[in-house]
């Protein structure tokens, strides 16, 4: 049985609570939070819990095998830090933390000290996403041209980071698993409407050295919720839409083919349009796999995850490659308003 603590039982860590409690490999016996009532829930949920007000006091008081950290993004670094140090095994809430540097630091503390490290991408286990990477991977799709995402909703807007940390993650992590490569260029757009330092609304293009492009929508200012991931291929075209629980993946069997140019007298395309099909998806809560994942990781540590460390400092790379055009773009229209 392995022993975990629960760091931050706001938003997310209730939802730990619940796969860790109903994993039969897991034991949750501490939580820390700084807000009574959070605390308080937990309490509710187990008696036997230890309870602090603080996550470092949780990682250094506790007899712990592994630590769950959900807390806010800027002291993810610190903590699985200090946990590492301690020989404890430790999954983080995406993204890993601030700084490619810090990632890079937790991968090799991690590795010098024989601990699991994994980041919460729990895209990766959903069953619509490994059934677009069964499409991508068997050559059905043909060629990807595109991958175009809208991830937005109204709030919830994050006090210490902006949409573009908050969303991306979940972008950059399944194109990282669908696709197996990396962005050459980023263009990046945002506005802040809420808090000046906060962009709230960020548009992303990435370009790859394949020809692929990618398109992200990120919002915080939308007055529905949507999760809709279009990928299109020389073969077919595929639309995830997560909300819609009956039927949450379309693949389309058409396409466009460019003739021969002996064939045209101007570039025309030919355009193919054939049946619509809507595989079952299993409606399974991603994160239980997640759990399942570290445990895992934890039983057989040479095995590599494909949640781990190393890809967690991959998504910061890219996030981080990300902010600093968003920076660059933000300060051009500041100036042109001057």
């Amino acid at each position: 049985m392995i022993k975990v603590g629960i760091c931050g039982f706001g938003y997310w860590g209730p939802n730990l609570y619940r796969n860790f409690a109903t994993n039969p490999d897991f034991e949750v016996v501490a939580v820390s939070d700084p807000l009574a009532d959070c605390r308080d829930k937990a309490g509710r949920l187990n008696r036997q819990l230890a309870l602090f007000t603080d996550a470092g006091e949780l990682i250094d008081s506790v007899t712990c095998d592994a630590v769950a950290i959900a807390t806010p993004v800027a002291t993810h670094y610190e903590l699985a830090a200090r946990a590492l140090r301690k020989r404890m095994h430790v999954l983080v809430e995406k993204p890993l933390c601030t700084r490619a540097e810090e990632a890079a630091d937790l991968v090799a503390l991690a590795e010098r000290e024989g601990a699991a490290l994994l980041v919460d991408h729990v895209f990766v286990f959903h069953h619509a996403v490994r059934e677009l990477r069964r499409l991508a991977t068997s050559g059905a799709l043909g060629t990807v041209s595109y991958y175009d995402s809208l991830r937005v909703n109204l709030g919830l807007f994050q006090p210490d980071v902006n949409v573009l940390w908050d969303l991306a993650p979940h972008d950059f992590s399944i194109m990282n698993y669908l696709f197996d490569e990396e962005p050459v260029h980023l263009e990046v757009t945002g506005y802040c409407h809420v808090n000046e330092h906060l962009p709230d609304i960020v548009y992303v293009t990435a370009h790859y050295a394949s020809h692929m492009i990618a398109h992200l929508n990120l919002s915080w200012m939308s007055p529905v919720k949507v999760r809709r991931v279009a990928v299109g291929g020389s073969n077919q075209m595929v639309v995830w839409d997560d909300l819609n629980i009956e039927e949450r993946i379309k693949i389309y069997n058409s396409g466009i083919e460019l003739r021969p140019q002996s064939e045209r007298l101007a570039i025309v395309p030919g355009y193919r349009i054939g049946d619509i099909s809507s595989p079952r998806i299993v409606n399974r809560e991603a994160l239980g796999s997640v759990v399942e994942e570290f445990s895992r990781a934890i039983s057989y540590p040479r095995k590599r995850s494909i949640i781990d460390g190393r890809e967690g400092a991959r998504v910061v790379r890219m996030l981080e490659a990300a902010q600093a055009a968003l920076d660059r773009n933000l300060g051009a229209i500041r100036d042109s308003m001057k």
